[in-house]
């Protein structure tokens, strides 16, 4: 997101395509990151193995229809206010395994950003299908990769098996949502919790590092 510099702070950008307040932090992130100094890794993983552990058949948002209409309605007032283009989807949330499983093997790959923000826009400015393979085959085509192979390698079980394990690692993790910021061994949950943790990074606050408690975990 930033040209990265070896001795430049990190951090981890936890988020799944079918959560409207991930893209809105995806499009605020590169310009605050840039000012902050800090890098960002984004870390594509599947908010639903996540709520079914934790008993719920489908997301919160759906499950608690007045949780749900209040998300909407802020979700177009913070959009409003960061001057983002959103459109709300016709179908919510969406299905987006596929473009997960291709986020995840470009996530520290020099076109994995512009391509999960070309599949956030697809779903929250152009109402598309993003689960749909013609979908996904066009935003890849649009950033001059490869699509058929890149689809292609998707579908395989190894890749299949990496977001399995991405999604352990969410959970291991403690993530309940989505976007979450990891600074270290530091989480800050939400698109409102994004200053506050370029701001950790930014300082240098002391942390453990996210991937050793996750190898405890594991």
């Amino acid at each position: 997101m930033n040209v990265p510099q070896p001795d430049m702070p990190r951090m981890q950008m936890w988020f799944d395509f079918a959560s409207p307040y991930s893209y809105l932090a995806i499009e605020r992130i590169e310009d605050l990151a840039r000012d902050a100094g800090v890098r960002v890794d984004l870390r594509p993983f599947l908010l639903g193995p996540i709520f079914q552990a934790q008993g719920w058949n489908d997301t919160p948002f759906r499950l608690f229809p007045g949780k749900g209409a209040y998300m909407m309605r802020d979700i177009a007032r913070l959009a409003d206010k960061y001057g983002v283009t959103y459109r709300r989807p016709r179908l919510f949330p969406r299905i987006s395994v596929l473009p997960a499983r291709i986020a995840l093997m470009g996530q520290d790959e020099s076109w994995g950003r512009d391509f999960c923000l070309a599949v956030f826009r697809a779903n929250f400015q152009h109402d598309l299908d993003i689960q749909a393979e013609d979908v996904v085959h066009d935003l890849l085509r649009d950033l001059a990769l490869d699509a058929d192979a890149l689809i292609g390698r998707a579908k395989t079980e190894a890749v299949k098996e990496s977001l399995r394990r991405q999604v352990d690692r969410a959970r291991n993790l403690g993530l309940f949502g989505a976007p979450t910021f990891f600074v270290g061994d530091e989480m800050f949950w939400g698109n409102d919790r994004l200053e506050d943790a370029l701001e950790w990074a930014q300082q240098g606050r002391p942390v453990a590092r996210v991937t050793a408690r996750v190898a405890a975990s594991a």
